[in-house]
């Protein structure tokens, strides 16, 4: 208030002072004829309207009336008019004055109503730039008042949710229990927008419904401002909330999915080995078979048939695992030849049926989970060979290419349809002209690229139909 009232009282001063100043050079050093003076008078007055207060103006506007009425209109220095003409001429100047200076007031307020405008225009775009920027209803909520703090220059803002009955704060001022009461109060009775000093309420609905109440303090903000701010949450509230309703019902007819096509793809694999170990069980069970040799076969179709079950059922496990999260992975410097050869013997059979020929460029250690990195490439051998004609060769390469190291397994397989190859990493995907021919999952490949991302590598496959594929993943150097 204190430095209000200087400022208004050297604006006064001035302006007197100003206006004493013309009087004085024209009427001591330059003299004119009585029009420039009223001319020149007219203008400083303009110049006080649209700079200053209308009040101001008015006032100078009459100082200045009498003062061209004294020292310029005869007879001079005497506030008495001779001639009748000049007081049309002083009334047309007073009147003049008078009305230039409630234009200039006029545009000033106009302009300054225009900015006003600007401001809180700019003020809601950022504000809904903010508020649609998050999906998440519990994340919105909680960083309303924060956006409305920063957007609106607002000491503080409070958010009040009626069905939760939840408080949400922000800013350096926090209400107290008494003002909490009165605040859920205010929001049940849902009085539209109310003032109180500096402090602004508006209540957000839902249609007719209350839905909560938004409160500021220290924001200037017109009351089509604070509506659209009240309006701006509740859609955004709304639009957050239908987003996470649409995305749980996504998710669930997915999961939905993925459940029927893993029941489907485990029930069709566990069928042969199921069979096979029925009929090797009837077989002994049965007095027809007599000879060892014959005994010992049906125990080894029922061991490798138990093995099969129970690769299949580690995989299922493991790939639930994966999704959740929930596998323990330690990271380490490997060799990668270790790891070749750790794979290559636990799926003997792959080179028994087709030669592999390793080509190690460059020996660097990666920084991966050994047993993880060693089942990514036994998963792409055995798929290879599955693919493959028997006997055709498979070429397993390691490059470093800059910071990771590229193991590549190419075969001379059938090849994968370009339209399937985005698909093939896929949970339970299998292509539909070999899932009847060859046996799988459709989770090996799946399972694969959830391993190399954990290390913070890729995958992918470069084939042709009919020509063979690359498949070729990456993993972070030790070093």
């Amino acid at each position: 208030m204190n430095s209000r009232r200087i400022v208004a009282i050297t604006r006064w001063t001035f302006s007197i002072v100003a206006l004493a100043g013309i009087i004085f050079v024209y009427r001591r050093w330059l003299h004119v004829n009585p029009t420039t003076v009223a001319l020149t008078l007219l203008l400083y007055i303009l110049v006080l309207a649209s700079l200053w207060s209308l009040r101001l103006a008015i006032v100078i506007s009459v100082l200045a009336t009498l003062g061209y009425n004294f020292y310029f209109l005869p007879p001079v220095n005497t506030l008495t008019i001779a001639d009748p003409q000049n007081w049309l001429a002083l009334f047309s100047f007073l009147s003049t004055a008078l009305i230039g200076s409630r234009l200039s007031q006029k545009a000033r307020d106009e302009a300054e109503d225009a900015r006003c405008r600007q401001r809180e225009l700019e003020t809601l775009f950022a504000l809904s730039r903010e508020m649609l920027a998050t999906d998440n209803v519990a994340a919105l909520i909680d960083g309303i008042p924060r956006a409305v703090v920063a957007t609106t220059k607002a000491r503080s803002a409070v958010l009040y949710l009626l069905d939760e009955d939840l408080i949400f704060q922000a800013g350096t001022e926090l209400l107290s229990e008494h003002e909490r009461l009165y605040l859920r109060q205010e929001a049940r009775d849902g009085n539209g927008i109310n003032r109180t000093g500096d402090e602004l309420r508006v209540v957000l609905k839902v249609g007719v419904k209350p839905r909560g109440i938004l409160m500021l303090r220290g924001a200037v903000l017109s009351d089509g401002a604070l509506e659209a701010i009240g309006t701006i949450i509740s859609v955004s509230l709304d639009r957050a909330k239908a987003l996470e309703n649409v995305a749980h019902s996504e998710a669930t007819k997915e999961s939905e999915r993925l459940r029927s096509l893993m029941i489907d793809s485990i029930t069709h694999e566990l069928r042969t080995p199921l069979t096979s170990i029925k009929g090797a069980a009837s077989a002994l069970l049965s007095d027809e078979i007599q000879r060892d040799e014959d005994r010992r076969e049906l125990l080894t179709i029922i061991d490798q048939e138990s093995d099969r079950i129970n690769r299949l059922v580690s995989q299922a496990v493991e790939m639930a695992q994966l999704d959740a999260r929930q596998v323990h992975m330690t990271f380490e410097p490997v060799d990668i030849d270790e790891v070749i050869s750790g794979a290559i013997k636990d799926v003997s059979w792959v080179e028994e049926r087709n030669p592999i020929d390793v080509r190690i460029q460059q020996k660097e250690p990666v920084r991966a989970d050994f047993e993880f990195l060693k089942k990514v490439l036994g998963n792409l051998l055995e798929n290879a060979a599955k693919y493959s004609a028997e006997g055709s060769p498979i070429v397993l390469t390691a490059e470093v290419q800059g910071n990771k190291l590229a193991v590549s397994v190419a075969d001379k397989g059938i090849g994968i349809d370009p339209h399937e190859q985005s698909l093939i990493f896929d949970r339970f995907y299998r292509a539909p002209i070999h899932n009847q021919r060859i046996s799988g999952t459709g989770m090996g490949l799946s399972i694969s690229r959830s391993i190399v991302e954990a290390h913070g590598g890729s995958i992918d496959v470069v084939s042709r139909p009919g020509e063979g594929s690359v498949f070729t993943f990456t993993i972070p150097l030790a070093t």
